[in-house]
């Protein structure tokens, strides 16, 4: 496959393989181990043997490495109580590796929509979980998300997303606590308009995100593009103030937003866009 070739068009499992160093994928509960949902089924709804989450260990580089990509595909990208434990057991088992002196470097692909309803309180546990996990982990070393698309990354988990150490989109991602049909549901298609996609893009969009210092790094959709955003952020290492630990100054500027109009693109950069600078 071309280096230039598109990244947000891979699966999940494609993602994951091409993230790490030729030849040393390796999968861990992959679908033949058949750690599948045990909830779907009885509500009518086709598990899939992996449950949407893939996990890989490799190299980076030459150095230890877990990639873990979740398949945007399957039910949305949603986190039940196996993909999610899937994940956060990745991570503290990193975060393990780190302890024992194995500098284990963590890449998370992110395409979810949050927790998944099915599954209601074990997919939240799950995702708290994960954060914990993410906040360990990242005292070790940088753990880096990456949200390229299709299906963004919402709910629960864009709070994981926030509490990587350095976060990467594309333009084609988005990325906010709730998706387009949520906020039109509860607020009304006044506030909210899930089908003009223009605004959804100018709102949580990953340019927009960029601007506004919520993100880390844009890049173009190409596996290439993607993987030497993954390295740099890699050698950076770990941030002296990870993005989370300023929450004071964030919670300032949202007290004193003036919510009686409508937002747009314009005021969201505004409104973080200094943070950059």
């Amino acid at each position: 496959m071309r280096d230039d070739s598109s990244f947000i068009e891979l699966r999940a499992r494609e993602r994951a393989r091409l993230l790490l160093d030729e030849g040393s994928y390796r999968e861990l509960l992959d679908p033949f181990d058949g750690i599948i949902s045990p909830w779907l089924g009885q509500q009518g709804i086709v598990p899939q043997s992996d449950d949407g989450m893939v996990v890989a260990k490799g190299t980076i580089n030459g150095g230890p490495a877990v990639v873990i990509a979740i398949e945007g595909a399957f039910q949305g990208g949603s986190m039940g109580e196996v993909s999610g434990a899937k994940m956060a057991a990745a991570l503290e088992l990193a975060a393990e590796d780190n302890r024992n002196g194995i500098p284990t470097q963590a890449v998370l692909c992110l395409e979810t929509g949050g927790v998944r309803l099915q599954e209601a309180n074990l997919g939240l546990a799950a995702i708290a979980d994960i954060h914990a996990a993410i906040v360990d982990l990242r005292r070790y070393t940088p753990v880096i998300g990456v949200v390229a698309g299709t299906v963004g990354c919402f709910g629960g988990m864009s709070i994981a997303a926030a509490l990587c150490s350095y976060l990467i989109v594309t333009r084609e991602a988005r990325l906010g606590l709730n998706g387009p049909q949520v906020i039109e549901q509860e607020a009304g298609i006044e506030e909210y308009d899930s089908r003009d996609r223009p605004f959804i893009w100018g709102m949580t969009g990953g340019e927009v995100r960029y601007q506004s210092g919520l993100v880390d790094a844009l890049v173009g959709d190409g596996i290439h593009a993607v993987k030497q955003a993954v390295n740099e952020a890699i050698a950076k290492g770990v941030p002296a103030q990870h993005r989370t630990d300023n929450y004071a100054w964030y919670l300032d500027r949202l007290t004193h937003f003036d919510t009686s109009q409508q937002a747009d693109a314009e005021q969201i950069k505004q409104l973080f866009g200094e943070k950059r600078s």
